[in-house]
């Protein structure tokens, strides 16, 4: 429980640092009034919006004020579409939410057994070609596999949809285009590009550990108690490489929040991605910030569900957490 309790005042300190990061941006990066009244306004009209925003308040209230507001959800308006940045925020969240679950899901179903592979074959020459692949994906940038996959399969081989985010369905109070087969079309290429990349470090991350746990005296053990293979593999060797890995996954998955903004834009993909580059071009200040809060509440909670499943799949950490 003290452990518990310790990452939560963690969490809490790094998120209002952020807040804070978030707050100096959208205080000192242009002048808010100007950006939403325009140049013609008087200056006795600029000077009342300003009080009536609280902007002549000193900084520690209007920091408060800002850190209640972000945490009621209320980041303000947007200067280019003049609306709620967390109306707008919560309909492009589910779009980048489904590329980063979709590529989560491939990257994990192909590192895990080819990492195992690896690691158990690592003289074999499929293992080698598997190693020289994984360093592709991790090498080519994510523009330039988008474009390639555009091309292939979307010019030579017509066989998938090149822009857009398909149909959406609802499925048990959910609304998502996964659940439809236009949608999986739409979302495989742009997962695919978000996948590779993490799938070359997860799967380089099992086989390294794979290699140092089938080291140990514990394996040694089970072989010598003539214990079958696939148990010695996928239950003694496979569970201890879980923790690492996990750390690996849980930082992969959060940074896709962050750094799917080139291949939602490669594909047109109506996500989190596409609206910071709006509001980067059109230097909408309350989007920046919001999303500067909003990708490092993402990392903070990834580490949070990181140490909590440290302790369910290692009993050393939960006994020296008691």
């Amino acid at each position: 429980m003290y452990s518990i309790i310790t990452r939560l005042v963690q969490a809490a300190i790094v998120m209002l640092c952020v807040a804070l990061v978030g707050f100096l941006v959208f205080q000192y990066v242009g002048d808010p009034v100007l950006a939403m009244v325009g140049q013609e306004t008087s200056v006795a009209d600029r000077e009342a919006l300003r009080k009536q925003l609280g902007l002549n308040d000193p900084i520690v209230v209007q920091y408060i004020r800002y850190v209640g507001n972000a945490l009621q959800g209320d980041f303000g308006i947007s200067y280019s579409f003049n609306r709620d940045v967390s109306d707008m925020i919560a309909e492009r969240l589910p779009a980048t939410v489904e590329l980063v679950l979709l590529s989560g899901v491939l990257s994990l179903a192909l590192a895990i057994p080819a990492g195992i592979y690896t690691g158990i074959h690592r003289r074999g020459g499929l293992a080698q070609t598997i190693m020289a692949l994984s360093v592709i994906g991790v090498s080519v940038p994510s523009f330039l596999l988008g474009i390639l996959l555009i091309l292939v399969f979307s010019v030579w081989l017509p066989w998938l949809p090149s822009f857009g985010r398909g149909d959406i369905a609802g499925l048990a109070g959910f609304q998502s285009s996964l659940f439809t087969v236009d949608g999986l079309l739409h979302a495989l290429m742009p997962a695919t590009v978000l996948c590779l990349f993490q799938l070359g470090v997860i799967l380089r991350l099992i086989r390294s550990e794979m290699l140092e746990v089938l080291r140990t005296d514990y394996i040694r053990f089970a072989w010598a108690r003539g214990l079958p293979a696939q148990r010695v593999y996928l239950q003694h060797a496979l569970k201890n490489t879980l923790v690492p890995v996990v750390t690996a996954v849980g930082l992969q998955l959060s940074s896709l929040f962050a750094f799917s903004i080139i291949t939602e834009y490669v594909f047109q993909w109506p996500g989190m991605g596409s609206l910071l580059l709006h509001a980067i071009g059109q230097s909408d200040i309350p989007l920046l910030a919001a999303y500067l809060i909003f990708v490092g509440f993402v990392f903070t909670l990834a580490n949070l569900v990181v140490d909590a499943i440290y302790v369910l799949i290692d009993p050393r950490i939960r006994h020296g957490a008691r």
